[in-house]
């Protein structure tokens, strides 16, 4: 816990220093091809941002998705930061599906594209 606090102090240094911020890249997908009614896994990919202020929820039809898993927040050379957010889901045709980011008080969604 202590070194996460302190990864944490370091950051808000950092931007403090720094000064600079860049928007997440987001890409949402499904771990196999799209198909309704069968298992697979919903992935949303969060990268290039900085700093690490964000926040990822996966959304079936408005409603956050329980037990979505998260990793830990890495980062690159230059200081841009990704995370990967992910759940199993079994897609519906009446369903739409949902990345939503938040990034230094800006909220964006992106829709999982079911290519079927």
């Amino acid at each position: 816990m202590r070194e996460l606090i302190t990864f944490a102090l370091f950051c808000v240094l950092y931007v403090t220093v720094q000064g600079k911020t860049s928007p997440p890249k987001v890409k949402v997908y499904s771990h196999f091809p799209g198909e309704y009614g069968k298992e697979n896994t919903l992935i949303c990919h969060v990268s290039d941002f900085h700093p690490p202020d964000i926040t990822i929820e996966l959304l079936k039809n408005g409603q956050v998705i329980p037990d979505a898993q998260q990793t830990d927040l890495a980062f690159e050379k230059g200081w841009q930061f990704h995370l990967t957010k992910s759940v199993s889901f079994k897609p519906e045709k009446a369903d739409n599906y949902v990345c939503r980011v938040r990034h230094m008080g800006k909220t964006d969604n992106f829709l999982w594209e079911t290519n079927m």
